[in-house]
Order: C-alpha cells, then sequence, then structure tokens
C-alpha cells in the first residue's frame, strides 16, 4: 500500500501518513526476496530464517487490512463509501504492474525457446492465462501455477478488495470493542490454520493458486481489527512493543515456530509501528526507508523475472551448472532485484496508476457536468 491520506477522525492524534509502516512493506518483501533467492546462494543450508521467508506475504496482508481500515473505515461506517471508485482505485494500483510482469514472462520463455533453452513447460501455460488476466488464479480458477507465480497474491488482495465493504462492516460494528474485535480475529485465525492443516495436509500460509483467496483472510481481518485498537488511540510505549516483536519475530522463525504465533506477532509490530509518532521513528520514517517501502510491490512482482535472467546469466558467466551462486554473484542478483523494482516502479507501475486515476477523476467530472442537463430522474445512489 501507499501511505493512506485520509485521516480517521477518532485519532486526532494519529498522522494519517503512517511511514513506518510504508516502510515496513519493504522489510516484508525483503523477507520473501531472502526466502525465494537463498536457494541460488553456494553455502549448503538454509538458515530458519530465511525458510520462513514465505511468511513476509502474510505480513503485507495484515497491513493490507489495518491500511485498508485506516482509509476507508469512517466512510464505511457512515455510508459514504464509493464501491466503484474504491475498486478502480485499488485496480489502479496493482493491475498495471501484474500486467506487465505477466506479459514479461511470456517474453522471456518466447525469447528462451528462439534461443534454444529449455524452461519448465508449467512457466507459460495458456490454459491459466485467462484466470491470470482477471486476477482469479488463486481463487482455485488457475490450472496451474504458471507465467509470475508470486502474483497469486495480489488474486489473494482482489478477493479481499472486492469483499471489503464485509470485512469493513464487521470492523465498524465492533469499533468501540477493539480489543475483543482482536481476540476474535486470532481464535479465527489459529482455527482456520490449525483445520485447514488437519483437512489439507499442509499449512494454510504455503497455500498459493488453491487456496490463496483463503489464505488472505484471516490476516486481513487481523489488520482490520487491530486497527480498531489503533483508531481507538494505539498502544503505550509503541517503540519498544515494535522492538519487541521485531526481536520474536526473529527468534521465533529462527526455531521454526508455528506460522501461526508468528503472524500474530507480525500483527504486534504492525499495531505498534502503527502506533508511534513519525517523529520518532527515526530511520523508518525517513525517506529513504519510505521510498523503498513505495517500491516493495514492484520488487515482489519483478522478482521473478528478474531471477530467471540473472541467475541463469550469472550462472553461465561463472559456470555454477547447479545455479549456486558465490556470494558476490548472488549479492549482486539481490541488489540488482531492488534496482529493476525501482525501475519498474517510476517507469510503469507509478505513471499506470496516476494515469488511470486521473481518467476515472475525469469521467467523474464530465458526469458531474452532464447531470444538470439531463432529463431522466436523478438515479439513486447505489450501496457500496
Amino acid at each position: 500500500m501507499t501511505a493512506p491520506v485520509l485521516p480517521d477522525a477518532a485519532t486526532p492524534h494519529a498522522p494519517a501518513d503512517l511511514r513506518p509502516l510504508t516502510a515496513l512493506r519493504f522489510v516484508a518483501a525483503a523477507w520473501v526476496v531472502l526466502y525465494a533467492c537463498w536457494p541460488h546462494l553456494d553455502v549448503g543450508f538454509t538458515p530458519h530464517l530465511a525458510a520462513k521467508g514465505y511468511l513476509g506475504v502474510e505480513l503485507f496482508f495484515v497491513l493490507s487490512g489495518f491500511i485498508l481500515c485506516h482509509v476507508y473505515l469512517e466512510a464505511v461506517g457512515t455510508r459514504r463509501f464509493g464501491y466503484g471508485s474504491f475498486l478502480w482505485a485499488r485496480l489502479a494500483r496493482v493491475y498495471p504492474l501484474h500486467l506487465a510482469t505477466l506479459v514479461g514472462v511470456i517474453a522471456l520463455a518466447v525469447a528462451a525457446g528462439a534461443a534454444g533453452i529449455v524452461m519448465e513447460a508449467r512457466v507459460v501455460d495458456w490454459a491459466s492465462l485467462p484466470a491470470n488476466l482477471l486476477m482469479l488464479h488463486a481463487w482455485g480458477l488457475a490450472p496451474q501455477a504458471a507465467f509470475n507465480h508470486p502474483s497469486w497474491s495480489i488474486s489473494a488482495e482482489w478477493f479481499a478488495y472486492l469483499a471489503f465493504p464485509l470485512f469493513g462492516s464487521a470492523a465498524w460494528a465492533l469499533r468501540d470493542r477493539p480489543w475483543a474485535a482482536v481476540a476474535g480475529a486470532a481464535a479465527l485465525l489459529m482455527a482456520l490454520y490449525a483445520g485447514f492443516q488437519a483437512l489439507a495436509g499442509f499449512p494454510l500460509t504455503e497455500a498459493t493458486i488453491r487456496w490463496g483467496a483463503l489464505r488472505i483472510v484471516p490476516c486481513f481481518v487481523l489488520g482490520c481489527a487491530l486497527y480498531l485498537v489503533h483508531r481507538r488511540g494505539g498502544v503505550q510505549r509503541p517503540g519498544l512493543l515494535a522492538a519487541l516483536a521485531g526481536v520474536l519475530i526473529v527468534l521465533t522463525a529462527s526455531v521454526q515456530a508455528w506460522d501461526g504465533a508468528i503472524v500474530l506477532l507480525g500483527g504486534a509490530l504492525i499495531l505498534a509501528l502503527g502506533s508511534l509518532d513519525n517523529a520518532r521513528a527515526g530511520f523508518l520514517a525517513s525517506r529513504f526507508a519510505v521510498w523503498l517501502g513505495e517500491i516493495s510491490y514492484a520488487l515482489y512482482m519483478v522478482l521473478v523475472p528478474w531471477t530467471l535472467v540473472a541467475v541463469n546469466l550469472a550462472a553461465r558467466f561463472t559456470g555454477a551448472e547447479d545455479k549456486k551462486l558465490a556470494l558476490p554473484v548472488w549479492l549482486a542478483v539481490v541488489v540488482g532485484a531492488v534496482v529493476v523494482a525501482a525501475v519498474a516502479h517510476h517507469l510503469i507501475e507509478k505513471p499506470a496508476r496516476t494515469w488511470l486515476r486521473r481518467l476515472a477523476d475525469r469521467r467523474t467530472v464530465a458526469a458531474r457536468a452532464k447531470a444538470p442537463h439531463e432529463k431522466s430522474p436523478p438515479r439513486v445512489p447505489q450501496a457500496g
């Protein structure tokens, strides 16, 4: 998410621009990068912290519920929420880069085939293309995990966006009982994780195209509930709580603790950083840290196409047939991912988002200008 722009009237002391949470997005993306890239490092072992890097996606999901409530909950509760404009804004936020990376992976596969390089057949699975184009590939509607696989989480986010009026209405109903909402959200998360593991035979936190839309639900609900605590004043000594939560996340991930416990600690970290005043946030509120947070979505989305190219080229030039790279080469690949993400953010993601939002603004202005001259009776606004 980009930094929110609408303050909540119930928390006049809280900044509308939650800069530490924007910076946290980069930390979550970096954890995913560590998870995805570590197998290409020639060291012969995998730290448990790196092996748990897939939980960076859970951090994104909790943040999503928190931030969307920060921006839109008041509008939902007071019936000023515009469902159409909300979805358009979300689409403008995620779709251009999703489409660009989807096309990019197809182009890479075609180029590889022309060069005689054999890629996995499932990378380009045309039967999965419609679901990918419609961002439905985490709903069990795609035959395979094809194209830019990390985009399954964007499909899961799209599910949460479509259902946001339900999430927001439930949160609004519990606005005067924020800790009860948090307790209920935590209980839902633990029950769903345990139940899914028992039924499916693998953790929900490892689900992608088959159950990705379900995977986001407990995290998104937790984020909405945590926002209610923030809305009522947040927590005391947020800096200390954030440091403690961060240390515990590292420790619990390092001993391969249950994913549910780590996700709940991630929620505590988000609540603490959301309660931290920008003036006291230090580096997390700096322009550089916020910029890193702003390019985090691009980093997540370009990771697979970039590593497909960079790792193969690095392996060819260094003679690493097993694609295990020496530390300096591996670091160059990782840093290169950040550079490519910055380019994608500034040349594709940001301009496309701005253009799509301006297009919506122009249509709104045109509709308002035309309305007084319409002879037909005024339309009754639709709920949501």
